[in-house]
């Protein structure tokens, strides 16, 4: 009998122990007790229910384990509130799969023990193992079998007592941004104050939210909820952020008010804001879409990510990836057991292809050229790309106007008042300075689209070196009459003295015999070189443009292909249009002997002197041209300079230059505005003999090429080679 009673006791007990972790339940009615120990087959029927449950939490089926508890713990328990629980603990411990081994089943009468291994998975904590676990066991009369006598315990034990899971953090700090000589673009250096305070110890609640709701510019009611309801009396609650003046204003009252504890923060600077600001990009808090990806591994609603340019594409790489510690937090404060502890993975710096000193030179150039320039009222935007011929490695990407990239970072080192008003007018600034007119900007682009051309028509056959053209000012087609830009003409031209004077009707027919012969010959060259399409930069937004062919034409047109289409593309009017970018693939080909490449921005990665190469060679294509036919254009090219007909000579004919051996293509874009200028085009490469670099000047709505785009590349390229005078 009194063995009996001692049974009764015992599962008593643990029925009760079922019941903890903050759920308020009665005691479980006792069954009458057997009259014998139990058989294995019962110990058979309790192992299958254990095993079940656990089976169950491996696949995410919290209704059968649900189903699987004593019918008082059901009642107690609802299946909402059991799924919340395990599923805010899998997110906690970032959670992928469980593992569980079995390693003994104990106990007598209506009570077991079973006793199990489990290897908890994590995307961010990796693999750790909870030993010796036990899942208590009991006879249910109300199903006549065995359930599982449930509590929070059996999610960690120590949660039975009130424990609670804390995922502390460890987030790397975001790693730098450098130019090709390794100067610092951009940093940590930006300094903000956290604001910190004993939940439990604020001396005058009312007056402290007042405060800190001033400091952080926040609501009161948004405060006082953070304090009041999202947090725990005993916390040290992490209030925010302030800028350093306002902790300088107010940092005696929350001390006083709040008891407040502070800490300084590093933030995002970008120590020449206003240089690279469409390529560097700029950071800030993750959309809300973004935010479950982050949090899967273990990143939260408050980091700061990369949200444009190389911040945002490069982002995984400048970021790293958070560690952090897994712990068991008793209801007093005390640490009850660190579960898995994980050192974050180090951010790599990146070192551009951008020399920052030509950057901020051809900036210096082009500000001074609108500054004294009759065509600036009317130019809303300029760019320049700089390109190594033979890697693609982009030496400086300017797009005028420019802006303070620190502005858009959550804690602008100018502070937050400043660069909201600055941020507005930059909002309403119609010439769109946000824009990166080197890579998003889609132009039509003139005479620069004749080196093309010239490709198409040697290539193809359609013409050779001995063809000869007169170029008498005009061209005509039935009634189909175009003038060239010099009334009189340029007399009898080949291809490449073509190029070099730049003659219209020369390229109209050109087009017209390509046409000819085959409707997509000359759209089949433009998409061998690149147009049309992206060219791969992949680090910064950029624009396919457009190139008309017999496919798409009339869904720009509304009319189908015919030899009007071939004869407007030949001198980069009518619906074609291409990025700056796009132009500097196409002539880094020329001057490379047909090497399409893809343009790189970064140069290494790496920590300190631990680096590795990123820009490396990738040729997309290998359009296969002739060395002859590449022979031709290069000296109708290097004769724009160097000759006296030739459109930009009389820009160079003092220059230095001459000796280095610059060629060029001048271009002069017609726009589809009655009394908007045309956009100012001019694309060289030099040396002559062996070719390093590409530039590519455009000034929108500027004028002619060989007068506005044409010097600014000289001079350019004199700083380029001489320095600056």
């Amino acid at each position: 009998m009194r063995l009996s009673v001692l049974f009764r006791c015992l599962a008593l007990l643990i029925c009760l122990a079922g019941c903890r972790g903050g759920l308020e339940q009665s005691a479980l009615p006792l069954p009458p007790a057997p009259a014998e120990p139990a058989h294995s087959a019962d110990l058979d029927s309790a192992g299958d229910v254990a095993r079940r449950f656990l089976d169950a939490w491996q696949a995410g089926d919290f209704a059968e384990m649900h189903s699987l508890l004593t019918f008082r713990n059901r009642e107690l328990t609802p299946l909402d509130e059991f799924r919340a629980a395990y599923q805010s603990a899998g997110a906690k411990l970032t959670l992928e799969r469980l593992e569980y081994r079995p390693t003994n089943l104990s106990g007598e009468e209506r009570v077991l023990a079973f006793q199990y291994d489990m290897t908890f998975h994590t995307r961010v904590l990796g693999r750790f193992t909870d030993a010796k676990r036990l899942l208590h066991l009991v006879i249910d009369p109300q199903v006549g079998g065995w359930r599982v006598a449930w509590s929070l315990a059996d999610i960690f034990a120590e949660m039975g007592d009130g424990a609670r899971l804390v995922f502390e953090a460890q987030v790397p700090s975001r790693a730098n941004i450098y130019d090709r000589a390794g100067g610092a673009l951009a940093d940590q250096n930006g300094r903000m104050v956290r604001v910190l305070a004993n939940n439990g110890r604020i001396p005058d609640r009312d007056v402290c939210f007042q405060i800190l709701a001033e400091s952080l510019g926040e609501p009161v009611g948004e405060i006082a909820d953070l304090f009041n309801l999202r947090s725990g009396a005993d916390w040290m609650v992490d209030a925010g952020l302030m800028e350093p003046d306002v902790y300088i204003k107010n940092n005696d009252l929350m001390k006083t008010y709040c008891g407040a504890e502070f800490r300084q923060h590093p933030t995002r600077r970008y120590t020449q804001g206003t240089l690279l600001p469409h390529v560097i990009g700029h950071v800030g808090y993750p959309e809300a879409e973004q935010i479950p990806a982050l949090e899967a591994v273990g990143f939260n609603a408050e980091t700061i990510i990369g949200k444009s340019g190389l911040e945002a594409s490069m982002n995984d790489i400048l970021g790293g990836s958070p560690g952090g510690r897994l712990s068991l937090i008793a209801p007093d404060g005390r640490r009850s057991r660190v579960l898995s502890d994980v050192r974050s993975r180090i951010p790599e710096s990146l070192w551009l292809t951008i020399d920052a000193d030509l950057q901020a030179e051809i900036t210096r150039i082009l500000l001074l050229a609108y500054e004294s320039s009759p065509w600036s009222d009317e130019a809303n935007g300029a760019s320049v790309i700089m390109m190594d011929v033979n890697n693609g490695e982009i030496l400086a990407m300017v797009s005028h106007p420019a802006y303070d990239g620190n502005i858009l970072n959550p804690f602008p080192v100018s502070g937050r008042d400043h660069a909201d008003e600055t941020l507005a007018s930059l909002i309403e600034d119609e010439r769109d300075p946000l824009l990166n007119r080197a890579a998003q900007g889609a132009y039509p682009t003139g005479s620069v689209m004749k080196g093309l051309t010239a490709i198409a028509a040697l290539e193809s056959g359609v013409y050779d070196e001995t063809t000869r053209y007169n170029c008498t000012g005009s061209w005509t087609y039935g009634r189909d009459v175009r003038y060239d830009w010099l009334r009189g003409g340029h007399g009898i031209m080949s291809v490449q003295t073509g190029v070099t004077n730049s003659c219209n009707p020369f390229f109209y027919q050109a087009g017209f015999s390509l046409n000819a012969r085959d409707p997509w010959l000359l759209p089949s060259f433009g998409r061998l070189l690149g147009l049309g399409q992206l060219t791969g930069i992949n680090t910064i937004p950029e624009v396919e443009g457009i190139l008309p062919t017999p496919e798409n034409v009339e869904r720009y047109t509304g009319l189908p292909w015919s030899y009007a289409h071939a004869v407007n593309l030949s001198i980069g009017q009518g619906e074609v249009q291409a990025s700056p970018l796009q132009m500097a693939r196409l002539y880094a080909a020329i001057a490379n002997g047909g090497y399409l490449l893809k343009p790189q921005l970064v140069r290494e990665r790496g920590i300190l002197d631990q680096r590795t190469s990123v820009a490396e060679r990738e040729v997309m294509v290998d359009a296969q041209l002739d060395p002859g036919n590449l022979a031709i254009i290069r000296r109708g090219m290097c004769d724009v300079v160097n000759s006296y007909s030739g459109t930009a000579a009389h820009q160079f004919y003092t220059s230095p230059l001459l000796d280095v051996g610059v060629c060029g293509k001048t271009g002069t874009a017609q726009t589809p505005g009655e009394d908007d200028r045309p956009h100012s085009w001019f694309i060289a490469y030099a040396p002559a003999k062996e070719p390093q670099i590409v530039i590519v000047t455009m000034v929108e709505n500027a004028g002619e090429g060989s007068a506005v785009a044409a010097p600014l590349a000289r001079d350019i390229l004199e700083y380029y080679y001489f320095g600056r005078a």
